[in-house]
């Protein structure tokens, strides 16, 4: 990767969303160390499909995400795989910070007496870029947490690990679909710290190679390689030869 093609830094407290084409590779990086990037996916041609959390896990046999797993939809198929990563894993379980927590854990503050330097939650962040996007609260769905790392020991107990992520730790999604994102750079909702976050996420968008046949994220299982005919033969359909893998 040379030259980006865009990039965007999200002020810690911060959301964005926007539709990434397929055929990109979408590189996070945290600018500090404890960063967490919210994040939710739709197929932004069809916003009824969207990213499919229990689908995605199961097919996988994993709880967390890392370099070779993809991002599934609900109709089956690929919307972004992670192609690069540093820290070899990411929270795909503990969900988003709500308004009430927010207050709970940092204090109550409002735009009204702070302006922009109110302590904002995932919740509110998620719920105007929905809006925003022709969506609306109903259309929530699980949400993976960039740079989190949280793992439930033999009781069912959930634990967040507060030195996992390290300042300039990066992870790169490749898109497979045209994708709308929406981000929301809110803290994990089990972080222990009392000081909300103060961590921005930098996103920067390149061109990708055409996926080859021996790629990592098609081969990680099975079930990847099917999600990805399932993708091609979407694309396929849709005349758009340049989504077929190379043999």
């Amino acid at each position: 990767m040379i030259n980006s093609i865009w990039n965007k830094t999200i002020p810690a407290g911060g959301k964005w969303s926007g539709t990434i084409g397929k055929g990109k590779l979408v590189k996070f990086t945290a600018l500090g160390k404890g960063a967490n990037l919210s994040t939710i996916m739709y197929h932004a041609n069809q916003l009824t499909e969207r990213y499919n959390m229990p689908d995605t896990l199961k097919a996988q046999h994993t709880s967390h995400l890392t370099k070779g797993h993809v991002l599934m939809s609900d109709n089956g198929r690929v919307l972004t795989s992670i192609v690069e990563d540093s820290l070899g894993w990411h929270d795909s379980i503990s969900g988003y910070t709500s308004r009430k927590e927010t207050d709970e854990k940092y204090g109550i503050t409002t735009y009204q007496e702070l302006r922009n330097n109110w302590l904002r939650s995932g919740e509110e962040n998620f719920a105007v870029e929905l809006v925003r996007n022709g969506l609306g609260v109903r259309d929530l769905v699980p949400v993976l947490n960039l740079f989190s790392k949280v793992f439930c020991d033999e009781n069912g107990d959930m634990h967040y690990v507060e030195d996992h992520c390290q300042e300039g730790a990066t992870v790169t999604l490749r898109t497979e679909m045209d994708t709308l994102f929406i981000f929301s750079n809110t803290p994990n909702p089990l972080d222990p710290r009392n000081e909300y976050p103060s961590v921005p996420i930098q996103i920067e968008v390149f061109d990708a190679e055409p996926v080859k046949d021996d790629d990592v994220c098609v081969n990680f299982r099975p079930e990847n390689r099917r999600a990805f005919e399932n993708t091609w033969e979407y694309h396929t359909l849709l005349s758009d030869s340049k989504s077929v893998v190379l043999k």
